[in-house]
């Protein structure tokens, strides 16, 4: 066989690579032009500075102490929320026992600082009352025995978007109406929580349920009675297209509540509050699956609840889905900073804990709102008291004297590889050239996709990754003169080595990056940062000797260079001691064995 023909897999390997490699710098050049990407990797808070905010808490009564556990509990809840945009490393401490201070690196576009300026308490309220956030004309009124207006219980605009609550499995329903399949189809009459009124749309009156206030005792949440004339007046007077409001009222979990939705386009009375935030045990957003198990075109926000929320929340649609005939009362309003984000109806008695709201989401709307279901049970409110850039506390001369040291362990590493292995030696040169290179390209697109951020710790680790690639390289150099020694031909001894390398390299790099995933998961802070880019850059460490140091080596042992064991190829037979003459390359797919003399002398 001749050498092309056998040098042909290992040449597709090489170009599979620089094909990657082109379509990396390829995404990074489209994000810089038409995103927000750019061509450097993103910078940390100790590197690059960033905006610093002071959160103050917001409680009932200004005078009552703030616990260091709802504090401590508080902190997390942020810093979960702020590391679900992506490995930025900002740093979020509480100070004088009541603030809580976060401060993110470089500047936060509007959406991650209002996401962080407004964490409230998650709560989920019954629906009483439902109308349009804006006065109209069409608006009716009833009167009470006492004289005090109340406000008819109206549906959202019939253009709205229908949002239901969809269980995986159901419970029998013990109200005697039918149970409803959770594939059903939902019937149109039952409305949404997300209503955007299109031009010329028109809010009618769905439901005959008048809220008259009363002095009786409510019997539950979703009892009427709850409706005062107070509360009634408040809702008729509310215009939630005003700014500020529903700022000056109150949420009280024990009372009920008059707001506006997130999207100001319909106004609410809410029952007492029947679970919190803390009833939620994740949430997550993506494409309903279908009965066939495939994903449908259908975006779900699924919702699974803790042991308590499951029992609270089946109690809760069981009662709901017995009023199904009232559009209004049949739903159920998650509320956020006294806003409510969405209010699906009930259309199934729901006791296994999981659920799925749906409607016309899109991913990022799913995704956003999932977020805000999964962290939003802060233990108290807060406001923002101060917003401030603040300057780095490294700065770029300590990340060039990192970089320095970078350099100084490349080049010690080089230097050893050329002293050691001769012009083999120069394989692990461009191996390391191409491992930085794919590291550049790496971190500089996660920046963009997931706000990564190179702080010092991330540096170091990429620093400690220069050694772990060297021993991925050395191991291979190795395995190859060991069977060199034992009397292989180099062509063959490239492949048996490594048949053998490869298993010590993959165990090796399986533990580095098995120790990054513990860091990443139990660590805090920076230690996070060198967490990540260990484990990032051992999965190209196995990328490069895989797709190039490998392919690499076995062209070159097809040529009369190394092939031929050449005293400075590193890989001459006598200089590493083979126990006998070594069948050598000639050139053109030729090999030839030298012949003992009588002195013993090839």
């Amino acid at each position: 066989m001749s050498a092309p023909s056998r040098t042909r897999a290992p040449r597709r390997v090489l170009w599979t690579l620089l094909v990657l490699l082109i379509a990396l710098f390829a995404g990074i050049g489209a994000t810089a032009k038409f995103g927000s990407g750019q061509w450097s990797p993103k910078l940390g808070l100790d590197l690059e500075g960033g905006t610093q905010m002071v959160l103050e808490p917001v409680l009932a009564d200004p005078n009552a102490a703030v616990s260091a556990g709802q504090l401590e509990k508080a902190r997390d809840i942020i810093a979960q929320r702020v590391d679900s945009n992506g490995v930025a490393e900002a740093e979020i401490t509480t100070q004088s026992g009541r603030n809580i201070v976060i401060s993110i690196p470089g500047q936060p576009d509007a959406k991650t600082l209002d996401q962080i300026r407004k964490p409230s308490q998650l709560r989920f309220r019954a629906v009483l009352v439902a109308s349009s956030g804006v006065p109209q004309s069409a608006a009716t009124t009833t009167s009470s025995p006492t004289g005090s207006a109340s406000p008819t219980s109206q549906s959202p605009v019939t253009s709205a978007p229908i949002f239901t609550m969809d269980p995986v499995a159901t419970a029998p329903v013990t109200s005697g109406a039918p149970a409803t399949s959770a594939n059903a189809p939902i019937p149109p009459a039952l409305t949404g929580a997300d209503p955007t009124p299109t031009p010329g749309a028109t809010t009618t009156s769905a439901s005959t349920t008048t809220a008259s206030p009363t002095t009786a005792q409510p019997a539950n949440p979703s009892d009427l009675a709850w409706v005062t004339p107070e509360l009634a007046k408040e809702f008729t007077d509310l215009n939630c297209s005003t700014a500020g409001a529903i700022n000056d009222f109150v949420d009280d979990p024990a009372k009920p509540l008059v707001t506006c939705a997130t999207t100001k386009a319909e106004k609410y009375i809410l029952g007492p509050v029947e679970l919190d935030g803390t009833d939620i045990a994740d949430a997550t957003s993506g494409y309903q699956t279908g009965q066939n198990g495939q994903p449908t075109s259908v975006v779900e926000v699924r919702l699974s609840f803790t042991g308590d929320g499951t029992a609270k929340f089946g109690a809760v649609t069981t009662r709901l889905f017995g009023l199904k005939a009232d559009q209004t009362r049949n739903r159920f309003a998650v509320v956020l900073d006294k806003q409510v984000i969405t209010a699906p109806s009930t259309n199934a008695v729901i006791s296994n804990g999981q659920a799925s709201i749906t409607g016309s989401f899109t991913i990022d709307s799913a995704r956003a709102l999932a977020q805000q279901l999964k962290f939003g049970a802060l233990p108290m409110s807060f406001k923002l008291q101060t917003q401030d850039d603040i300057s780095p506390t490294l700065g770029k001369e300590q990340l060039a004297l990192g970089l320095l040291a970078g350099l100084i362990g490349l080049l010690l590493v080089v230097a050893y590889s050329l002293v050691q292995y001769r012009l083999l030696g120069l394989v692990t040169v461009a191996s390391l050239v191409v491992a930085a290179v794919t590291t550049y390209g790496v971190l500089t697109l996660l920046g963009w996709s997931h706000n990564v951020r190179l702080t010092m710790a991330g540096v170091t680790g990429v620093i400690v990754a220069i050694g772990v690639t060297a021993d991925s390289f050395i191991v291979y150099f190795e395995r190859i003169r060991d069977e060199v020694r034992e009397g292989r031909p180099l062509v063959t001894a490239v492949d048996a080595g490594w048949s053998r390398a490869k298993r010590t390299i993959l165990a090796a790099d399986a533990v580095n990056l098995l120790a990054a995933i513990v860091l990443y998961v139990l660590a805090a802070s920076n230690v996070r940062g060198f967490a990540f880019t260990l484990g990032v850059t051992t999965l190209i460490d196995l990328a490069v000797v895989f797709l190039f140091t490998h392919p690499l080596v076995a062209i070159l042992a097809h040529t009369k260079f190394f092939g031929g064991g050449h005293p400075w190829s590193g890989l001459d037979p006598e200089r590493l001691g083979a126990k006998t003459p070594q069948t050598r390359y000639a050139g053109r797919g030729r090999f030839v064995t030298p012949t003992l003399t009588s002195e013993g002398k090839a």
